[in-house]
């Protein structure tokens, strides 16, 4: 079992001009179901930044299927917001996500993904989004400092989502 709050800001750019948006503070709390799936859950409350922007709550979950001797992953997360104006039914998504995590030493690794953000609502725009992030510990099977960095992408639009976020994941048991 792992468990991983964290924060992360959110600015917005285009032509030059840089804006925060929005600020998380969530946490991920997951467990193994066999030796290569992990179930996962999120909850995220999201402050908005921009003038007469109301917060939100989201929630997700989904399986993390292991493979590749343990460096990639797939992860498939359902969710959605509730609260602030939030229509839960227009705000369900789902991100097919691929990790893939190359462990430098048993006290730093890097991860970089890549994943979709699709709207089950059509009338909303699909994006995708890239990070890249570390893992960084005396023992990264005890715990880690996670810092990442990371773009989302409306293909559809200019401009540009950016993220810098940090967590710290604590493992109750034994991780491989």
């Amino acid at each position: 079992m792992e468990i991983t709050p964290s924060y992360t800001s959110t600015t917005f750019s285009d032509e030059g001009e840089s804006d925060k948006v929005q600020d998380h503070v969530g946490i991920q709390f997951a467990t193994g179901v066999s030796d290569n799936v992990d179930l996962r859950f999120r909850y995220e409350y999201i402050s908005v930044d921009e003038e007469g922007g109301s917060s939100v709550s989201v929630v997700g979950i989904g399986p993390k299927f292991g493979f590749g001797e343990g460096k990639a992953a797939f992860y498939v997360p359902v969710g959605t917001a509730f609260g602030g104006g939030a229509d839960a039914g227009e705000a369900l998504q789902v991100h097919p996500t691929l990790l893939y995590t190359y462990p430098f030493s048993s006290q730093f690794e890097l991860t970089g993904s890549g994943k979709a953000l699709l709207m089950v609502d059509r009338d909303n725009d699909d994006l995708v989004a890239f990070n890249l992030g570390a893992g960084i510990s005396s023992d990264l099977s005890r715990w880690a400092l996670r810092p990442e960095a990371g773009i989302l992408l409306n293909p559809g639009e200019d401009g540009r989502f950016w993220h810098f976020s940090v967590g710290f994941t604590y493992y109750a048991g034994q991780k491989d």
